[in-house]
């Protein structure tokens, strides 16, 4: 099976290109010309340069391909310039969809987000039935996100055979950017998490999101969104857990939403618009975090073989692979 998968450079898709290779598929990864290559070491594969906003460029290296499997997007809770990030999230993956259709492509994998639920403030449990809308989204990820997976539910309700992934807060190793909550665990790690704020995550971890985009191809239903989390935990549990493995102190100062959000608004002036530099809190963040982003992955578990593990290896798994590739000093 000869499988076309973009965002293979990125954390959650460079272990879906290893699981596949694993399975021995045939790989073809889309990378762009600024991409870090450093995931893809060791792999056995074929890359074509390309960018979701041109998408039409891609026709030639979708044809042949068996499966797409569209795992990339712009991740990013500040951006200068959203267009940008609607270019990517929406436009390219209603033009990426439509032209795996005219090369005859079977089957298709979109990687939406957890951040597409309705999720609420008082920490109750949602799943893929929860009602949502677009006024419900944050920010310009989320929106987008949101806008990207509606145009993969009518692609299916069309006649495409498209699976929609819903992955939570993935964490494990080789998160090189690293992604917002890989920061987390660098922050902690070096020392430079001296509060936090009441707010909630379900952690998963990314190599079982990485099965899940083989076992979606068998077993999915197209037009079905299946979450795939783990363990429901605030920020201080998590930042507890991470200080059980380390031996390194969990904060004890709890910040209330309103001074962390004048904080976002003042690094979001002033590293952002002024210095051109991705702030290090956002408006954007502190917002979604006045929600509990818990979520169920039951229907995963029923339809997929989604197994919920204990987030603990995959926390160990980041540890290590940070200190390792020097984000943080060794314990």
């Amino acid at each position: 099976m000869r499988v076309f998968i973009t965002g293979a450079t990125g954390f959650v898709g460079s272990h879906v290109a290893r699981r596949y290779a694993a399975e021995g598929a045939s790989l073809r990864l889309l990378t762009r010309r600024t991409s870090r290559l450093e995931a893809l070491a060791g792999l056995d594969a074929e890359t074509v340069t390309g960018d979701l906003r041109e998408p039409e460029k891609l026709r030639s290296a979708l044809t042949g391909c068996d499966a797409l499997v569209h795992v990339a997007a712009d991740y990013r809770l500040w951006v200068r310039d959203p267009a940008e990030m609607y270019a990517a999230n929406v436009e390219g993956t209603r033009e990426l969809l439509r032209i795996a259709r005219e090369v005859g492509i079977q089957r298709v994998v979109y990687t939406s987000s957890v951040a597409t639920m309705g999720f609420k403030a008082d920490g109750t449990i949602v799943d893929e039935s929860t009602p949502v809308s677009l006024a419900d989204m944050i920010g310009h990820y989320k929106r987008s996100k949101f806008l990207g997976e509606q145009e993969a539910i009518q692609a299916a309700r069309a006649g495409q055979h498209v699976m929609i992934l819903n992955p939570t807060t993935p964490i494990g190793s080789a998160d090189a950017k690293p992604t917002p909550t890989g920061r987390i665990v660098v922050d902690f790690l070096n020392k430079n998490f001296p509060a936090y704020v009441e707010t909630g995550l379900n952690l998963v971890d990314v190599d079982e999101v990485a099965r899940m985009h083989i076992a979606a191809l068998d077993y999915g239903t197209p037009g079905e969104r299946y979450i795939l989390g783990g363990e429901n935990l605030t920020l201080k549990q998590i930042l507890d857990r991470m200080a059980a493995i380390t031996g390194l102190p969990s904060p004890t100062m709890k910040v209330p939403h309103a001074i962390a959000m004048a904080f976002a608004y003042f690094d979001e002036t002033i590293t952002g618009r002024l210095r051109g530099k991705e702030p290090r809190a956002t408006v954007e963040a502190v917002r979604m975090g006045k929600k509990m982003m818990f979520a169920s992955s039951a229907k995963a578990e029923r339809e997929l073989g989604f197994k919920v593990l204990p987030v603990d290896t995959a926390l160990r798994s980041a540890i290590d692979w940070f200190i390792a590739n020097g984000y943080a000093p060794v314990l």
